[in-house]
Parts: C-alpha cells; sequence; structure tokens
C-alpha cells in the first residue's frame, strides 16, 4: 500500500490578496536613514497585492490635519528614493495626537478614506501612540457616528484597524529587535569620522573625545568603540566607577609610554557616573589636559550621525521589514494584537508591540534604579554581547595579573582577503593574551605555515589594525594538503597548541584537510577553529561571512552613483558584473539594495526565454516615467575549479540545473543581446566591478561582527585546550575540535568541519543550502515582476523573551 502523500503546508504570496483593502503608511518621530526604503517597501508590496496605498506625510500631524497630507501611492511615486536619507513623506512631533480630540480627528481622516491598515515607522513614542489609537478605535468611531460624520455602513466596514509598527531609529534603543531602521548607516558616518579623525591625531600627538548620539542607550558609542578601537567609552548603561578619571588618564600615559601615537575617547551624549552626574566631553578634555597635558581636541557629531545615504544593511533591512509589514496586515484579524517586525540574527519576526515597548521601558526604569547590570540585559543578547567583547579587549592586565596557560595559538589567513579579517585578527590576539595564551602569527597561509614564517604577536602589534582593510598578516589561497609534513614539523617547533584560521572556501577545505590527516600526523592533534572571512559569502555553515557587507557597500554604492549617473540621460540600462564565482549572494543583496530590475546568479538558471522576458519587461518600464534599468550578473570564476577532498568526488551536482547556462551567458553575451534587443527604446552601458569590492576601509559590521567572532572563537579554543591536555601535553583527534563558527539564524554555533561536507556543494564552492535564496523572490517583486514567493516563514507571531534579575 502506497504511503499517503504528505501534505503540502507552504505559504504562498499568491494565496494573499489585498483587494478591497486600503493601507497607509507613515512615519514619526526622528528620521533614520533607510526609512524610505520600508516606505518603497510597503508601497510596492502593497500595490504587488492589489491593495490601494496611501502616503501619510509630516507623521501623525499629517493624519490629524487630513487633506493633501493622505494621498494615494503609486508605483512610480516611490523610484529613486531607496538611496536617499530622511524621509522623503516627513516627519513631525504632533501634540495634538496626544490628546483625544486630535485622534479623533485621524479617525475620521482615514476612515473616508476607507483606511483600516496602518504601518507606523518611528521610534518607541510613535508606536505606543498607534497602540492607543488602535485600542480607542471603536470608540472613536462610535463618537464620530454619534456626531454625525460617518454613517453605520461606514462604522461596519472600517470596524477594525490593524497596526503594524516597525523601528526607525540610529540609536537602536528598541528592545526586540538585534538592529532598528538607521543603525548601521549611523555607525558608517560615526566610523567615517573617526576614520578621518586618525590621520590627523596621529600627525600630532594628539587625543580626541568624540560625542555620539545616544541620550538614553549607548549602542552607537558601544559599537564604534570596538569598531575603531577606542580606548576608552562612556555609555549610559555602564557608569564607571569612582575613581575613573585616574585610571583613564593612567591608561592614557601607557599609550604614550608604548609609543602610541593617539588616543580616542567615545561619549555617547547620555553617558553619565555612577552618582547620575553628567559626564560631558568637555569635562573628559579638561581633566585630560589637566592631569597629562595632552593636546586634546573635542568633536561632537551631531546630526551628521542622521544623514547621508542609507547602508546596504539598512536598505536590506527596511525592504524586508517593509515587504513582512505588508504581510502582516493582510493576515491581521480582530484579536491579533498590533505587532512590531523585527530583526533577531537575520531572521524576520513579528512580536507583540507592546511587549518590546513594556521591555524598553523596563530597561529605561533599571537605569533610574541603578540596576545597570539588569539593564545590560533588558537591552538583549546583541547589545550584551557586544558589552561584554569591549571589556575583554580594552582591559589590558599586566604580565603578572595574566592567567599562566603556557599554551601556543596560531593564527593565519587563508584565501583571498577580505575587509574584516585584521580586525578578527586583533581581536583574536589580544583575547587570547589576555586568557593566558602566546599568540603566533603566520604570514601567506598554509604556504607560510609550511615555511616556517610564524612569530609571537604581541598586544601592541596590532594597534590600530580595525581600520585597516586586506590583510595584513598576508594571506594565499595555498592548501595544506600537499605540505602536511611540513606544516606538522612546524608546529612541533614552535610548540603550537592550537591553530585559528581566518579566511574563505579554501580555509574550509584546508581545516577539513588538516583533520582527515590527523591519524597519519599526531601534531595535528590540536583543537581547530575557523572563523569565515569572505566577501562570496560561499561558506556551508554560516549564513554570514566576514568582509561581504563591505563588498555589498562598495556594489551599492557604486551602482548608485552608475544610476546618476544617467540622471540626464533617458532610457539607458547599466549591466553591472559583480564578484561571488558560483555564489550569487552579492549579486542578489547588491541588487535589492541597489533597486535592480534583474540579476543573474548561477544557482537561478535562466535561458534565451528568461532574459527575452527581462528585455521585454525593461521596454514596458521604459514607458513609464522611469527612464532607467540596472541588471547585476555575478561573475563565474575562469580559473579551475577546485578539486574536492577525498570521499566527495561525485556528491556535488544539483539536479535540475542548467550547469552551462551561466558559462555560455556571459556578461559580454547578455550585454550585446540587450543593446540588441533594446535598439530603438533603451541604450546599455556595461561595467565590471572587479577587485574595488575586495578593497577599502571595513565596514562598521565587518568589524564589528569581526571582533566579536573572533573573540568567541578564541574563548572556545581556551575551553578545548583545558579539556584537550592530558599527560604534560595537547591531544585531541575528536571531530568536534575541528570547528567552525559560523551564524546560523539566530546564533553564532561550532560545527565540526566534518559535519559540514554533506553541506558543501566543492565543485562550485558554495553550500547546498542557502538562506538568501528566499529573498530573491522580494528583489523581483519590488522590481515588478509577477513571482512565487514563499511566505511560509511569516506570521508566526513571537513574544519578547524576558530577562529575570539574576538573583531570580
Amino acid at each position: 500500500m502506497a504511503a499517503p502523500k504528505r501534505q503540502d503546508t507552504r505559504k504562498f504570496i499568491e494565496n494573499l490578496s489585498g483587494a478591497g483593502k486600503s493601507i497607509a503608511v507613515l512615519t514619526s518621530g526622528g528620521d533614520a536613514q533607510g526609512m524610505n526604503a520600508a516606505v518603497r517597501a510597503v508601497v510596492r508590496m502593497g500595490i504587488y497585492v492589489e491593495a490601494k496605498v496611501y502616503f501619510i506625510h509630516e507623521g501623525y500631524q499629517g493624519m490629524v490635519d487630513g487633506g493633501d497630507n493622505i494621498k494615494e501611492a503609486t508605483w512610480e511615486s516611490v523610484s529613486g528614493i531607496l538611496q536617499v536619507g530622511g524621509t522623503v513623506i516627513g516627519s513631525a512631533r504632533c501634540k495634538e495626537f496626544r490628546v483625544r480630540e486630535g485622534r479623533l480627528k485621524a479617525a475620521h481622516n482615514l476612515v473616508r478614506r476607507g483606511i483600516t491598515n496602518l504601518c507606523v515607522i518611528g521610534g518607541d513614542g510613535s508606536l505606543t501612540g498607534a497602540n492607543l489609537f488602535r485600542e480607542e478605535w471603536s470608540g472613536l468611531l462610535d463618537e464620530l457616528l454619534q456626531q454625525g460624520l460617518i454613517d453605520e455602513e461606514a462604522t461596519r466596514v472600517n470596524s477594525e484597524l490593524h497596526i503594524v509598527g516597525m523601528v526607525g531609529s540610529i540609536d537602536n534603543d528598541f528592545c526586540g529587535t538585534d538592529m532598528t531602521i538607521g543603525t548601521d548607516s549611523a555607525l558608517h558616518r560615526i566610523i567615517e569620522v573617526v576614520d578621518a579623525i586618525m590621520t590627523t591625531a596621529q600627525s600630532h600627538q594628539r587625543t580626541f573625545v568624540l560625542e555620539v548620539m545616544g541620550r538614553h542607550c549607548g549602542y552607537l558609542a558601544l559599537v564604534s568603540a570596538l569598531s575603531c578601537g577606542a580606548d576608552w567609552v562612556f555609555i549610559p548603561e555602564m557608569p564607571p566607577e569612582d575613581g575613573w578619571e585616574d585610571n583613564m588618564c593612567q591608561k592614557l600615559s601607557e599609550n604614550l609610554a608604548d609609543k602610541k601615537r593617539l588616543n580616542i575617547i567615545i561619549v555617547a551624549e547620555g553617558a553619565i557616573d555612577s552618582h547620575n552626574k553628567a559626564i560631558t566631553p568637555d569635562y573628559i578634555k579638561d581633566l585630560v589636559v589637566r592631569c597629562l597635558g595632552f593636546d586634546t581636541r573635542v568633536t561632537i557629531l551631531g546630526h551628521v550621525q542622521r544623514g547621508g545615504t542609507p547602508s546596504a544593511f539598512d536598505r536590506i533591512l527596511a525592504s524586508r521589514m517593509g515587504v513582512e509589514a505588508v504581510l502582516a496586515l493582510l493576515e491581521a484579524s480582530a484579536t491579533t494584537p498590533a505587532c512590531v517586525v523585527s530583526l533577531v540574527g537575520n531572521q524576520a519576526v513579528r512580536l507583540p508591540l507592546m511587549e518590546c515597548v513594556q521591555m524598553t521601558q523596563e530597561v529605561q526604569k533599571a537605569m533610574d534604579e541603578k540596576k545597570f547590570e539588569e539593564a545590560v540585559r533588558l537591552r538583549g543578547s546583541s547589545f550584551e554581547h557586544n558589552l561584554s567583547t569591549y571589556r575583554l579587549l580594552s582591559n589590558r592586565k599586566a604580565d603578572s595579573e595574566l592567567p599562566n596557560s603556557s599554551f601556543n595559538v596560531a593564527v593565519l589567513n587563508v584565501g583571498a582577503p577580505a575587509a574584516g579579517m585584521n580586525a578578527a585578527v586583533r581581536s583574536a590576539v589580544r583575547v587570547g593574551i589576555s586568557e593566558g595564551h602566546k599568540m603566533f602569527a603566520v604570514t601567506d597561509g598554509f604556504e607560510g605555515f609550511s615555511k616556517g614564517q610564524i612569530e609571537e604577536i604581541k598586544w601592541g602589534d596590532v594597534g590600530g589594525w580595525t581600520g585597516q582593510g586586506g590583510s595584513l598578516l598576508g594571506t594565499k589561497r595555498t592548501l595544506p594538503g600537499k605540505h602536511l609534513e611540513q606544516i606538522a614539523e612546524q608546529i612541533k617547533i614552535h610548540n603550537i597548541n592550537a591553530l585559528l584560521v581566518i579566511g574563505g572556501f579554501e580555509a574550509y577545505v584546508g581545516l577539513l584537510e588538516l583533520s582527515a590527516a590527523r591519524g597519519r600526523h599526531a601534531e595535528l592533534c590540536v583543537p581547530m577553529v575557523m572563523v569565515p572571512a569572505t566577501v562570496s559569502n560561499n561558506i556551508p555553515g554560516s549564513d554570514l561571512s566576514v568582509g561581504s557587507d563591505t563588498a555589498l557597500n562598495a556594489i551599492t554604492d557604486t551602482c548608485d552613483r552608475i544610476k546618476q549617473s544617467a540622471s540626464g540621460t533617458k532610457r539607458r540600462v547599466f549591466i553591472i558584473e559583480t564578484m561571488g564565482g558560483y555564489c550569487g549572494y552579492l549579486a542578489s543583496m547588491g541588487g535589492l539594495a541597489a533597486g535592480a530590475d534583474t540579476v543573474y546568479i548561477y544557482e537561478e538558471p535562466f535561458d534565451i526565454r528568461d532574459l527575452q522576458a527581462n528585455v521585454e519587461h525593461l521596454t514596458q518600464k521604459m514607458k513609464t516615467s522611469i527612464k532607467r534599468g540596472l541588471v547585476l550578473r555575478s561573475s563565474a570564476p575562469s580559473r579551475r575549479l577546485l578539486s574536492p577532498p577525498a570521499g566527495q568526488q561525485g556528491e556535488c551536482k544539483s539536479s535540475g540545473r542548467n550547469e552551462n547556462s551561466n558559462e555560455n551567458f556571459t556578461t559580454d553575451f547578455i550585454y550585446q543581446l540587450y543593446t540588441e534587443e533594446g535598439k530603438g527604446v533603451f541604450d546599455c552601458r556595461k561595467n565590471i566591478l572587479g577587485h574595488m569590492q575586495q578593497g577599502g576601509a571595513p565596514s562598521p559590521f565587518d568589524r564589528n561582527f569581526g571582533t566579536k567572532i573572533a573573540a568567541k572563537a578564541v574563548q572556545w579554543i581556551t575551553k578545548t585546550l583545558k579539556e584537550s591536555y592530558k599527560g604534560g601535553r595537547v591531544f585531541t583527534d575528536a571531530e568536534d575540535t575541528a570547528c567552525l563558527l559560523g551564524m546560523r539564524c539566530r546564533a553564532l554555533v561550532f560545527q565540526p568541519v566534518s559535519r559540514l561536507r554533506d553541506e558543501t556543494d566543492f565543485v562550485h564552492r558554495i553550500p547546498k543550502e542557502q538562506w538568501w535564496l528566499k529573498l530573491r523572490p522580494l528583489m523581483k517583486i519590488l522590481a515588478k515582476y509577477k513571482t512565487s514567493y514563499d511566505v511560509s516563514d511569516s506570521g508566526q507571531l513571537e513574544h519578547v523573551t524576558r530577562v529575570l534579575p539574576r538573583e531570580a
């Protein structure tokens, strides 16, 4: 008897309809970069599902005033706003909305247009106001009915108001989400300033005190301090203990003694001491000048942090949140609470709005009651991890205070250079020294290892590394397989007890080869861990890699400039080739961030009919007010494909793939096809971005991610070394002592590399399953393509994880 067919429980966007519904979007409170990307996503997704979408200009003030402040949006009305900072529909503080009379006017203006779905982009105050509005909705309708402003039919049809919030705030001060819209862009502005200041500070041996935003939350100050290697940071959640003035001055003096030419001190605008007294930049400057006589300058960044173009991260985040917000409104019922769309790890989630607001208010309450450790825990795991990593890296102990581990740990870079590698090395070296280990740097990857290019590296040797791109250690693609005997010999000579490998696909394959050779070389029976660092983001076992965010920003910035170059030229299509090889991550996410019309990648086969359909799509687009197009293609590598490790041959090909499609349809071919087919309608230009995607200073995300993941890797090494130390030596051949540390959905996870074999397509150097492929339909929808979009992961309303005080 045949087994019963499993019921397909997947949910697709085709089954959700917004016909007959009206959605309004507004931005409220302080502006944040990325708000426009969220507005664009709400408008286009709403129109895609056949709902009417309205702009509410000037926030709640526009809702109260009505009239021309509430206008229907069109597809073209949000064209060209993706890369614009601030909010094009305006934001304003509204006192009228705080009283019931104002909310009654707002309700009347919405009912007149049949708007019963509201998407609010703002901070906790804006979202709290939206929730109150929803709770009062039925009472407001009754009042309008009694006053004769609406009839009973209008009351019945508009009986339910659904609210979905997105948090737009550069401070990242909202509980329940790892990142709010605008935070990453604000960090970009801060780091750009810090990097610029560092060059002038080094020239004159100066101390700089920088004030950044964060009246109630120190996230910007904390992460920028981590990202630039600041010497001291002041945040509201971590007031310094009494006597901090002497401690800080002592540290600055030690820096001078170590021949460090600059000092950077970062202060959140809400920084306080343990007695609740404000710590200001001027007070710190006067203190340093009085006690040390250092040439000290103050820089207050102010609204620079709110300005500028949004980062790639914020554009992608806001686009995902906007689409998720529309889905949440379509699925809302009378019993569904107002929710906020959040990001946890790299997963979009829905959380009850008031749970998040109450948690956010509890943070402030804990700080008011001087329960600062509790406030840090309430901020969430992301904030807590940032703080613990900063403490690890900033607390340099005297040699006499260090634990006596007697272990030697080697660090090396393998594969192509990636921005953020140096931040990871710096973090690993300093955490390792703090743990009592002797740290060794290996130059030129496994090739340098085999030649004995190994030297001890000290705390001061990695000073200033966080902001530098490339690989200061030097890196090569050479695999260890042909040099196993020499590497084993060098491990023996230098008494290396553990390995930290930072790199890309070659690093992953190299670790597989080393772990497989443990049976033949006892010297390789030591703990090994890999930190993924590659612009291509093609490492199995990790959703993200150090370096890919910097590359994405390079692609996005270049696309912005290319599109701007066509502002005076109508009907032009740009064909842009990105890096990535057979992994389409950069092209796909770059396309989502830049607003591309089409993205061609290896993982999604295409043929001549698809190309023809895309040309026709652009032809139709040129008939609208939007007169330019953007097409991205991931470059397939021309160099020899990597041979799979022993035992993996024949396991790599995926069924249903036309493996020749991308090889035949090169960037030149696509360019020539578009040029020929678009004659008389549009002309074409071709751009190959090349190695500029690997260069430049690392983004704040890559600096922070590299710093945190390397610190965690070294802590794992310390723990594993203790467990493996027996009989006077380190020895372990267990599979879980050769690991890859990767981001999986919502957490950093250590995974034995041997267990990742089955997840790997070694021929094409990519994981067999890639999470970001689920976002490709989203990109197509926002480019006005009809497509199938699996939204099964959406719709689950989760709850905020409450953090109990330690005594509980």
